[in-house]
């Protein structure tokens, strides 16, 4: 029983990983979090994005358990929820891809 669900449990993240590493906003959001804790804003301007849409994208990454969020009076601070998070973002970013020739560009799929 334990192992089940320890299994159910290690499942669970890597499906929340999966949903949130699923757009791009929210995969350079995390990208840039790597660099420290940022506010909205200050994320939108950055990535030209609208805020609406990254709060949204916050939102998400904040629902999957992935960022956390402090509030500091009026503002918002968001940073990463976990070392381990970072690491394996380190990790995962720096994989040397085998692509098949032919194979159609991430951006591309619809």
């Amino acid at each position: 029983m334990a192992i089940s669900v320890l299994l159910d449990a290690r499942l669970d993240t890597l499906g929340r990983v999966g949903t949130a590493m699923a757009d791009g906003v929210r995969r350079r959001i995390l990208i840039r979090l790597l660099d420290g804790p940022a506010y909205p804003a200050e994320l939108a301007d950055e990535m030209n994005e609208s805020r609406a849409n990254v709060s949204n994208h916050l939102s998400c990454l904040r629902g999957c358990g992935l960022v956390r969020a402090t509030r500091e009076g009026r503002q918002v601070r968001y940073d990463l929820a976990d070392n381990k998070l970072a690491r394996a973002l380190r990790l995962l970013s720096e994989i040397d891809l085998v692509v098949e020739p032919g194979h159609q560009e991430l951006g591309a799929r619809r």
